[in-house]
């Protein structure tokens, strides 16, 4: 079991390269189901393993012209505050709580993405996206910052469709914004929780590893999928993931 939560590392870093997002929604189950990691511990140690993956994705996307800068300084200023103010309540609640609740934002954000417009084919990549309250920029940043920092999870399958949906980027200018995003938020969740939870350091760098292999993979097979298709493989994930958490709780 512990050699199966180690090879899903490379998955893990496949799925956050090529979505944008989903390898922390991985990367926690793996760790409690798998590796038998406490969700407590589980947390800041998936924090840790995302935010250094994606720094490898960023890379990447950003050669092939997939962020958006203007995006990602909207969003982040907020989105690093409240995933600070985030980890700060996960101390109040029960790890079954963030298990469930980490659940039921995946389903949300599935049915988000699969039903939301997918037609980006005809949009000019550097078009601009429309017009947005800052205050309405800031309170959407700020919140999935804060769930992000409460469930221990990069945020990129809730980036992506605020981003998309909400921000108006194409698809795949949202996944790689998405990863600048997760990098911010994952720090500041990182911090959050530092000097107040114990966790394998061995562990998390093998982990990380694993998952660099993998993100630089998916990264680079992001231009080769349709996009119509990218948004449905990122809902199936979410849901499949999502029902995992919820019918086998820890």
């Amino acid at each position: 079991m512990i050699a199966l939560g180690f090879s899903l590392a490379l998955l893990i870093g496949v799925i956050l390269g090529l979505l944008g997002g989903g390898g922390s929604i991985l990367t926690v189950p793996v760790l409690v189901y798998a590796l038998h990691v406490p969700i407590k511990q589980a947390v800041p140690m998936s924090l840790v393993v995302v935010g250094v993956t994606s720094l490898f994705g960023v890379a990447n996307h950003r050669r092939n012209g997939n962020i958006r800068w203007d995006a990602a300084i909207a969003f982040g200023p907020a989105a690093v505050i409240g995933a600070f103010v985030g980890t700060r309540l996960a101390g109040m609640v029960s790890g079954r709580f963030q298990l469930t609740l980490f659940a039921v934002l995946m389903l949300a954000a599935a049915v988000s993405m699969f039903f939301g417009p997918s037609d980006d084919a005809t949009r000019d990549p550097a078009e601009q996206a429309p017009g947005r309250s800052p205050s309405i920029i800031a309170l959407i940043g700020a919140l999935v910052g804060m769930l992000t920092g409460l469930v221990g999870v990069g945020g990129g399958f809730m980036y992506v469709p605020a981003l998309a949906l909400l921000g108006g980027l194409p698809i795949r200018q949202a996944i790689g914004t998405s990863l600048v995003l997760i990098i911010l938020s994952c720090a500041a969740g990182f911090l959050g929780y530092l000097g107040r939870v114990a966790f394998d350091l061995q562990a998390t760098v093998l982990f990380i590893a694993l998952a660099t292999i993998g993100v630089g993979v998916g990264s680079r097979l992001v231009g080769r999928v349709p996009q119509p298709l990218l948004r449905k493989a990122f809902a199936v994930l979410l849901v499949a993931m999502g029902m995992l958490v919820l019918l086998k709780p820890r």
